[in-house]
């Protein structure tokens, strides 16, 4: 349904890096999300109301918040889509992942809400009437979530949107607890067992459970999460395809919501060029850069010594020593400046976060290898952490 309602309401539908397209995908399955809840919301209220089934009844203002959260996912991926303005240069993209924190937050409370009129329920258990039209609202919701799910799960993929993926997460929650309020429907006509209550339980823990894994799929980029492996190694063969470029380090992205982002990164580039054709290559890269990727993107030049050959065996002996220490230690920016009386050896050393050591004894063990290495060497460094996983 959703490719057939993609082909009529969205032109130009593949153009996926194209911000109306992405937005008018997030609108569609938002509508569509509103529609198809509010109908199961009404089908289970019905139901729940003829029956007296506190977990049906659960699971139907289930359906209804998740129409509420489908509204806000729409206003989220609408007001997303302003244009930069003098208050918000980077664009209003972020406001996609607050919309997805307040849908967290109100499904969670919903679920709070639904666990407490359960427990009245088992404390004070009541009849619950039978009835063939109930079981089947059940399994027409159970596999109506389960395509929505899919729908979700395919749209968000094909958009990169995390609201979307948290979505489809909810939709495969929610079939599952729609199953646990049919077995407990099966369960009350056919043994007289009474679990009406201790599903609305459960159906209720389902939902908060969903809460909380959208609301941290969400925070995570507002908070500043590292950019995706995928997405590293995309921006470094970028780079590296270009001739004049011999390394990069010190990789940062900016994420200010989704098609939004900016990179800065170091390039290492031999000292021995002419500045002005480095510069550039640099440009080129930079367009390429937003071209491909849709990145706006600042690079930092630095030369590197290429046809020392004093330079290059002492920085390859001083990679050696540091990998001994650990193996996930890294340098950079390596430099030898000589003196009367010492030789000094400049570089950058990249430890990861929550190391095993802290930054005085990387440092130290690191000078000591040094000196061993020349009595005359002293290491110089700064210690940093890498802002990609």
């Amino acid at each position: 349904m959703i490719r057939l309602l993609s082909k009529i309401f969205i032109k130009n539908r593949d153009d996926i890096g194209n911000p109306a397209v992405r937005t008018a995908y997030g609108i569609l399955c938002g509508a569509v999300g509103i529609l198809l809840n509010l109908l199961l919301f009404a089908g289970k209220f019905f139901a729940g109301t003829v029956s007296g089934s506190i977990a049906i009844t659960a699971d139907a203002f289930n359906n209804l918040s998740d129409a509420g959260s489908s509204v806000i996912t729409l206003m989220g991926f609408r007001l997303g889509e302003q244009k930069p303005d003098s208050e918000h240069p980077f664009g209003h993209g972020r406001i996609e992942y607050l919309s997805g924190l307040l849908v967290s937050m109100f499904i969670i409370l919903m679920g709070f809400e639904l666990a407490r009129t359960s427990v009245g329920k088992i404390l004070h258990p009541e009849p619950v009437e039978f009835s063939w039209v109930s079981v089947g609202i059940l399994i027409t919701s159970i596999c109506v979530k389960l395509y929505m799910c899919s729908y979700n799960r395919t749209v968000g993929k094909r958009i990169s949107s995390t609201a979307m993926h948290a979505t489809a997460m909810d939709s495969l929650s929610d079939s599952a607890a729609t199953s646990a309020v049919l077995i407990a429907t099966l369960a009350g006509r056919f043994s007289g067992v009474m679990i009406d209550g201790w599903c609305g339980i459960l159906v209720a823990l389902f939902i908060i459970w969903s809460g909380l894994g959208s609301g941290r799929d969400t925070l995570d980029p507002l908070l500043g999460q590292p950019p995706s492996a995928d997405f590293v190694a995309g921006i470094r063969d970028i780079v590296m395809a270009h001739p004049g470029i011999l390394g990069i380090h010190d990789l940062i992205v900016h994420d200010y919501g989704p098609g939004r982002r900016m990179i800065s990164l170091h390039a290492e580039v031999p000292a021995n060029e002419n500045v002005l054709d480095i510069h550039d290559e640099i440009d080129n890269i930079e367009m390429e850069l937003k071209k491909k990727l849709g990145c706006e993107t600042v690079i930092h030049m630095d030369p590197i010594v290429v046809d020392d050959g004093i330079t290059k065996e002492t920085r390859q002996k001083v990679a050696a020593l540091v990998s001994r220490i650990d193996s996930q230690i890294s340098i950079h920016d390596f430099r030898m400046v000589t003196g009367s009386t010492h030789t000094n050896l400049i570089f950058d050393v990249v430890v990861p976060f929550k190391f095993r050591l802290a930054d005085e004894q990387v440092r130290s063990e690191i000078c000591a290898a040094v000196q061993v290495l020349d009595g005359n060497y002293f290491a110089v460094m700064n210690i940093e952490r890498s802002y990609t996983a």
